[in-house]
């Protein structure tokens, strides 16, 4: 804010008399003079009190707000899936689609999801939002859940950017590292 303040007093397209008190709000000051001659427009600018007080009144706050969201992948919405999974990743050759293959043995979504619901996708969260998809199977041996594959289909280079920018800091948050082969 200071840095801002500084450069309008030094801005040589203006020149002001009559110097008012400052009040700081947030990003929002009160106007600082009451009189602005421009050599740009050659025009004086005069602000009554009520004027002052009315753009005041009327300006809003705007602050940037950071959401800093851990990435998780859920099941069943709300409920995070503790189980790293194996990934495995194919693109095509002109680049402009690909499949992700998550694989999930034991996931906790078999312990709790009679307590919160029934599985109803794959989502993948993170700070830029929700990537989803509904192709889901769960694997049973001898009548037991035992473990889960989600695919995910990319089919434009934008969404596999997206994906991708999800599983870097899916992976950093879980350990995982990326293998080719």
């Amino acid at each position: 804010m200071a840095s801002l303040q500084s450069l309008s007093f030094s801005s040589p397209v203006s020149h002001y008399h009559q110097q008012q008190p400052r009040t700081h709000s947030g990003f929002i000051s009160s106007p600082l003079h009451r009189c602005a001659s421009s050599s740009f427009h050659g025009r004086t600018l005069h602000l009554s009190h009520t004027q002052r007080a009315s753009v005041k009144a009327n300006a809003k706050i705007s602050r940037p707000v950071v959401m800093m969201v851990k990435p998780t992948i859920q099941f069943i919405q709300g409920t995070d899936e503790q189980t790293i999974p194996d990934v495995r990743l194919t693109k095509s050759r002109d680049g402009t689609n690909g499949v992700a293959i998550f694989r999930f043995e034991q996931p906790s979504v078999f312990d709790s999801s009679g307590d919160v619901g029934e599985i109803t996708g794959f989502y993948m969260i993170d700070e830029e939002g929700v990537l989803q998809s509904v192709d889901v199977s769960a694997k049973f041996v001898n009548g037991k859940p035992a473990g889960i594959e989600a695919k995910y289909i990319m089919r434009s280079p934008r969404e596999w950017d997206r994906f991708m920018r999800f599983m870097e800091r899916y992976s950093n948050e879980n350990g995982l590292q990326f293998i080719k082969k």
